[in-house]
C-alpha cells in the first residue's frame, strides 16, 4: 500500500479509532480485554431477549400509518443520536487532535486525509450504531424475514448524512461566531439535540395528555389524521428499513450525497479551522478587569476553584447540560399537574431522585478523581480532610442550585412529596460521592467521558445505587413502611461498594 494513497490514510484513521475505542473500554488495560469480550456477548445474548420483548410483535408488521409513524419516530430518534455524536467528534478533531503540524509538513496532499477523517467519522457513528440495533434487526430478521435487512443499510445512510450534517453545522459555527466560542456551543448543541426530540415528545404529551410517555402522541388520532399518504417521501427511511430497496436506495444515494458534498467543500479548508482551533485553544485570556485577592478560608477557595474549573471547561458544561435537560419534561409535568391532585407527584419523585444522583457521581469524579493539580493541592497548608470537605461541598452546592427551584415549587404543591423528593436526592447525592470518593483514583478531567471503565465496581454501584434510592423515594411517596425494603437494599449497594473498595481491601 503506496504511503500517502486513500487507502494508506484510510487504514491509519482507522487504527487510530480502534485504539481510541479500545483504550475507552479497557480503561488503557490490555488484560482486561477478555472480560470485556465475554461482557459484550453476555450483554448481546441478553439484548436479543430485550428486542424480542420489545419489537418481536412488529415482525409481520405491514405498511400503514401507525406502522410508519411508530418507525419514523424510532429512526428520527436514533439519527439525531447520531447527529449529537457526529458533531462531538468532529469538535474533538478539530480541537484535540495533535498532529496538525506533522500532517501540513508532510510531503503528502492534506486534503487526503482530512477528506478521509471526515469519512471516519460517518463510519465510526455508524458502526457504533450497528451493535445497539443488531438485537433489534435480528429478530425481526429471524420472525419477519429478510426484508427487515435493509434496516443495516438505513443505519449506514443515516451515519453517513449525520456526519454531513454535523461538518457543515461546526463549520457554519466557525464563520458566525468564531473558533473560540465554537467548542462551547458546538458541544452544548451535541447535548441538546441528543435529547431535544425526546424531550419534545414528552412535553407535547403532557401539554396534551397529561401523560409523560411520548408514544402516547405519536400514535394520537390527531397526529395520525394528518400524517402524509404511504406513498409520501417523507416515509423512505420507514420503508427503507421495512424491505422497500427502491426507497433504500434513494435514502442511501441522498445521504452519501451530502457526505461527499461536505467532504468536497470542507476538506480543502479543514487544515485552516484546525489552525484557527488550535490558535483559539492556545490564547490568552484576555486582560480585562483585574480582581484582587481577597482574604477568604481554604475551603471557601477551594469550592471557588471547582465551580470555576466547571465553568471554564466546555465540554463537561455540555454533559451536565444534558443531565439537566432530562429534568424538562418532570418540571412540565409539575406545572400541567399542579392543581390535579392525580398521581404525578408520585412519578416526578424518584426522576428527582434519579437524576440527582447521576449528576453527583459524574461532579463528584471531576473534583476528587480528575484533579489536574493533585501535587498543589496536596502541599497547600491545609489538612486532608479540608481538601475533600471542600470538594464535597462544591459537589453538593451544585445540586442545591440545580434542584431547589423544582423543589421549592414542588413545595408548593406538595409538601409532603417536596420532602421526600428532598430527602432521596440527599441520600442519592450522598451516596454517589461516598461511592467516588471510595475509589478516587488520579485521572485528568479531559478523561471524563471514559470514567466509567476506571473502575467497574463503582460504576455499576454508582447506577444501582441511584436506581435503588429512586426506587425507595418513589414507595416512600404512598407509604413509609413500605418503602423500608428497597432502601435496605439500595443501603446494601451502597455497603457492598464500600466494602469491595480498594482502601478497605487494603485495610
Amino acid at each position: 500500500m503506496m504511503p500517502g494513497s486513500v487507502l494508506w490514510f484510510a487504514r491509519h484513521e482507522a487504527r487510530l479509532a480502534w485504539r481510541d475505542w479500545l483504550s475507552m473500554i479497557t480503561g488503557g488495560r490490555r488484560e482486561r480485554l477478555r472480560r470485556v469480550v465475554v461482557a459484550i456477548v453476555i450483554f448481546a445474548i441478553f439484548m436479543h431477549f430485550v428486542a424480542y420483548w420489545m419489537v418481536g410483535r412488529y415482525a409481520d408488521a405491514t405498511l400503514d400509518a401507525s406502522m410508519l409513524m411508530t418507525l419514523s419516530t424510532s429512526i428520527l430518534l436514533s439519527w439525531l443520536l447520531m447527529v449529537s455524536q457526529a458533531m462531538e467528534s468532529m469538535t474533538r478533531a478539530f480541537y484535540s487532535r495533535s498532529d496538525l503540524d506533522l500532517i501540513l509538513a508532510s510531503p503528502v496532499k492534506a486534503n487526503r486525509l482530512f477528506a478521509i477523517r471526515i469519512a471516519t467519522v460517518a463510519l465510526a457513528v455508524a458502526a457504533m450504531a450497528i451493535p445497539l440495533a443488531a438485537p433489534f434487526i435480528d429478530i425481526l430478521v429471524a420472525f419477519g424475514g429478510t426484508r427487515w435487512l435493509g434496516a443495516y443499510g438505513l443505519i449506514v445512510a443515516m451515519g453517513a448524512a449525520a456526519a454531513a450534517l454535523a461538518v457543515g453545522f461546526t463549520v457554519a459555527l466557525f464563520r458566525l461566531i468564531g473558533p473560540k466560542r465554537t467548542r462551547l456551543v458546538a458541544q452544548v448543541i451535541a447535548a441538546v439535540i441528543g435529547a431535544a426530540f425526546v424531550i419534545g415528545l414528552q412535553v407535547a404529551a403532557i401539554l396534551s395528555y397529561g401523560t409523560i410517555s411520548r408514544t402516547t402522541i405519536m400514535q394520537s388520532r390527531a397526529v395520525l389524521a394528518n400524517v402524509p399518504d404511504i406513498d409520501s417521501i417523507v416515509w423512505w427511511p420507514a420503508r427503507a428499513a421495512m424491505g422497500d430497496w427502491t426507497a433504500l436506495a434513494g435514502v442511501l444515494a441522498a445521504s452519501l450525497a451530502l457526505l461527499f458534498a461536505a467532504i468536497a467543500l470542507v476538506a480543502p479548508r479543514f487544515g485552516e479551522y484546525a489552525v484557527a482551533a488550535a490558535g483559539a485553544g492556545a490564547a490568552t485570556v484576555s486582560q480585562g478587569r483585574q480582581s484582587s485577592f481577597k482574604q477568604t478560608s481554604p475551603r471557601s477557595a477551594l469550592r471557588h476553584k471547582e465551580w470555576m474549573l466547571l465553568r471554564r471547561d466546555p465540554w463537561l458544561v455540555s454533559q451536565t447540560f444534558m443531565q439537566m435537560l432530562y429534568l424538562i419534561p418532570p418540571a412540565m409535568l409539575l406545572w400541567r399537574s399542579f392543581d390535579d391532585g392525580n398521581g404525578a407527584y408520585n412519578l416526578l419523585v424518584p426522576v428527582l431522585v434519579m437524576a440527582a444522583g447521576q449528576l453527583a457521581g459524574g461532579l463528584a469524579w471531576l473534583a476528587i478523581s480528575g484533579e489536574d493539580a493533585p501535587d498543589l493541592v496536596a502541599t497547600a497548608p491545609v489538612p486532608a480532610s479540608f481538601v475533600l470537605r471542600a470538594k464535597v461541598e462544591a459537589v453538593l452546592g451544585v445540586i442545591v442550585v440545580v434542584f431547589a427551584p423544582l423543589l421549592l415549587v414542588l413545595a408548593l404543591a406538595s409538601p409532603w412529596h417536596a420532602l421526600v423528593s428532598a430527602a432521596g436526592i440527599l441520600i442519592a447525592t450522598t451516596a454517589a460521592t461516598a461511592i467516588q470518593l471510595w475509589f478516587r483514583s488520579q485521572a485528568k478531567r479531559s478523561q471524563f467521558r471514559r470514567r466509567q471503565v476506571s473502575s467497574r465496581i463503582a460504576t455499576f454501584s454508582e447506577a444501582f445505587s441511584s436506581i435503588g434510592w429512586a426506587a425507595a423515594s418513589a414507595v416512600a411517596a404512598v407509604s413509609l413502611v413500605l418503602a423500608v425494603a428497597p432502601a435496605l437494599i439500595a443501603a446494601v449497594v451502597v455497603a457492598g461498594a464500600w466494602a469491595m473498595s480498594p482502601r478497605t481491601a487494603a485495610a
